[in-house]
């Protein structure tokens, strides 16, 4: 995934809204599990605060309808559905390890990287 990473790095890149949010319950989930340390966890927002990641603003605008008919059409949640509405809405690629959210992804005509 360095590759990616990478990328994201030197180019940035667009995320939906509920990512900050995604982002943070992973980081507090793995210190609750002890899998990391306070500190470890604010050098990884450090970190990320150093990577150029745009907030989509209008992810929810297309809740109601675009991305709801997208977790319906492909069987995934309306959080894996808004990664897909904005790749489709923004003509990007999209970067995930998320198995159930790739085929629907390449199903859908977007490149997974």
């Amino acid at each position: 995934n360095t590759p990616i990473l990478d990328k994201t790095i030197t180019e940035g890149t667009i995320v939906p809204s509920i990512w900050g949010l995604e982002i943070g319950n992973v980081l507090l989930c793995a210190e609750r599990a002890k899998r990391l340390t306070s500190n470890q966890r604010h050098q990884a927002v450090y970190t990320l605060k150093d990577i150029y990641i745009k907030v989509d603003q209008i992810t929810l605008e297309h809740t109601w309808f675009e991305t709801m008919d997208l977790a319906l059409q492909y069987g995934l949640t309306l959080y894996d559905a808004s990664y897909l509405e904005l790749a489709l809405r923004c003509g990007l690629p999209i970067a995930t390890l998320d198995k159930s959210l790739k085929q629907p992804s390449k199903a859908a005509g977007i490149v997974v990287l």
